[in-house]
């Protein structure tokens, strides 16, 4: 299943709103001889991505559209409403898909959420990205409802979100050719999953010992002559012990035993 690299770096894509800092730098911290080269994505087009072989694998949205790509999910994202900050919405800290009833939501052709029925009222026209509806929306044509890190991603100080409780989710995977699973992406998977350096998995990260560490392992250790002193009367005095304890015992057993057979009888 996993054989060498065919390229000398590994190609991480990634959507908007995923931040891969944190397994970029433990990337770097144990495999430096092996640059990862990161590529932004469209939402809509990491799949292809990833089927074109152009990159290694990627941080995506679900769903997996079919068998050939693995998917390994991380995190469901929290789904907000932005909104400007003197909407009424801003008075409260949650609001669900009902109380949106009387207001132009935005649906932009990007959207990252898999609605079953659109919720408010539509605009005129679908805006052709996430950041053209952010545009709209401070500027008072509609709301719009998001991914939690989407609404940060596009922050603004004229606007705010609030969390939106009963409207679908985004999921965030990791997601990779299933026949190209190679060593480089064990690596990356194991980082991902939060193995250490050390484990039976985390491939790359288990460093040989050095010799001299080697030596210190195999050689016997020398007990000194306290430790060993006491260690020997403990041994002794316990060995002892048990041992004078059961051969007193026996040798009262028999000495019994001979007096018994010993013991003169009476003549009538």
């Amino acid at each position: 299943m996993t054989g060498p690299e065919a390229t000398p770096s590994f190609r991480l894509a990634y959507v908007p709103g995923v931040t891969p800092t944190k397994w970029v730098r433990i990337w770097n911290e144990r495999l430096p001889g092996i640059p990862l080269t990161l590529v932004q994505v469209p939402a809509a087009e990491a799949q292809g991505l990833l089927r074109a072989g152009e990159a290694d694998a990627g941080f995506l949205r679900l769903p997996v559209d079919g068998a050939d790509l693995s998917a390994i999910p991380l995190y469901t994202e929290t789904t907000v409403v932005v909104i400007p900050k003197d909407h009424l919405i801003a008075a409260v800290d949650e609001v669900s898909v009902a109380e949106l009833a009387d207001e132009i939501v935005l649906h932009p052709l990007d959207d990252s959420l898999d609605w079953e029925r659109l919720p408010g009222r539509p605009a005129a026209e679908r805006p052709a990205t996430t950041a053209d509806a952010v545009e709209l929306v401070a500027a008072g044509i509609g709301v719009l409802v998001v991914p939690q890190s989407l609404a940060r991603l596009h922050h603004r100080k004229d606007l705010t979100y609030r969390t939106l409780t009963d409207a679908p989710e985004s999921r965030i995977a990791l997601s990779w050719p299933q026949e190209k699973t190679t060593d480089r992406v064990e690596d990356f998977i194991g980082i991902v999953r939060g193995r250490t350096v050390n484990s039976s998995r985390g491939r790359a990260g288990a460093a040989p010992a050095s010799p001299e560490k080697a030596k210190a392992k195999d050689k016997p250790k020398r007990a000194s002559g306290t430790g060993a002193g006491k260690g020997s009367r403990g041994t002794a005095g316990g060995a002892g012990g048990s041992g004078g304890a059961k051969g007193a015992r026996s040798s009262k057993g028999a000495r019994g035993a001979t007096a018994k057979r010993g013991k003169p009888r009476r003549r009538p």
